[in-house]
């Protein structure tokens, strides 16, 4: 039996479920709420290539903010929205000594601390705290001195606040496994290029009984080197929703979500070994989802 699309509208941010508990259209529901357990295009140049053996702390600072849902022909839903979402989320890597399949193998894990604020027709609510963690183990190649790629799997941990009574989550209430490959083309004074392409296996929400489907994205960059560190370009993300949402057994048609984002980015390389990315991204053709702006920084730090 298919089933109409629920009620909810929801943007993802570090890890952070953003859910909006309204009656709004059906025809604006993605994924549970339309959003994402992971925050799509958080990640920048240098995705692809894992440092040498050690250990490294990497610090994501991210600000989002939209005014505007579309449904699933993209025209804006007429309701006042609004929603602001700031982040923190420290991350640890540790590359170990050992090879696996020939690569490097390594674990991470990112802790995110979330301050969400959502207003949605005269109603508002805030909240703030731990989002939901991901961590996994991963595999770095380095095919040349300038072509590194990493294949990883990630497991998304439900460990932010959720009650499906609130107007907004900072957790998205159920676990998710994400294959991952990314890879990074490095030239100080040249051409790079950086991709990470993930795809979201979601698993059930059991206080809703909604299981939201899979999800394909890629976090982009690319850029020009000019020396002294600085690398200059663009970078986004693509998205794109591949299978139907379901809720109580039964399927939900006609709500995938989509979205692409582009921006202006930067990158710089200390020679102390620290390195900082930052950049500006618009989201556009945008489907069953918020629609907004995100700025996102990145420090990488050797212990």
């Amino acid at each position: 039996m298919k089933r109409a699309s629920g009620v909810n509208t929801q943007r993802g941010l570090c890890c952070a479920g953003l859910s909006l508990l309204a009656g709004l259209s059906a025809a604006v529901q993605a994924t549970e709420g339309g959003g994402s357990t992971y925050p799509m295009g958080v990640e920048n140049y240098m995705s692809g290539a894992m440092p040498p053996p050690g250990l490294y702390a990497q610090f994501y600072v991210g600000h989002y903010e939209a005014d505007s849902l579309r449904d699933n022909g993209g025209h804006k839903v007429p309701v006042d929205f609004r929603v602001q979402a700031n982040s923190i989320a420290p991350r640890l890597i540790w590359v170990t000594h050992s090879q696996v399949l020939g690569g490097s193998l390594a674990f991470h894990t990112i802790v995110p601390l979330v301050d969400l604020k959502v207003n949605l027709n005269g109603q508002s609510q805030r909240k703030q705290g731990l989002g939901d963690i991901i961590f996994g183990p991963a595999l770095g190649y380095h095919l040349s001195d300038k072509l590194h790629i990493i294949a990883a799997v990630d497991f998304l941990a439900p460990t932010g606040d959720y009650d499906k009574h609130d107007l907004t989550n900072i957790g998205r209430n159920y676990w998710a496994v994400q294959p991952v490959l990314a890879l990074s083309y490095v030239d100080p004074t040249g051409l790079n290029i950086d991709a990470k392409t993930m795809y979201d296996i979601n698993f059930k929400n059991n206080d809703t009984d909604y299981r939201s489907g899979q999800e394909l994205h890629v976090d982009y960059a690319v850029g020009w080197g000019f020396g002294q560190g600085w690398v200059v370009g663009v970078g986004g993300y693509a998205y794109q929703q591949t299978t139907n949402d379901k809720q109580f057994g039964d399927t939900i048609e006609d709500n995938k979500g989509r979205a692409f984002a582009i921006g202006p980015s930067v990158k710089y390389t200390s020679n102390k070994g620290w390195f900082l990315t930052a950049k500006w991204e618009q989201e556009t053709d945008v489907r069953n989802r918020a629609q907004g702006d995100a700025y996102w920084m990145k420090l990488t730090v050797p212990f």
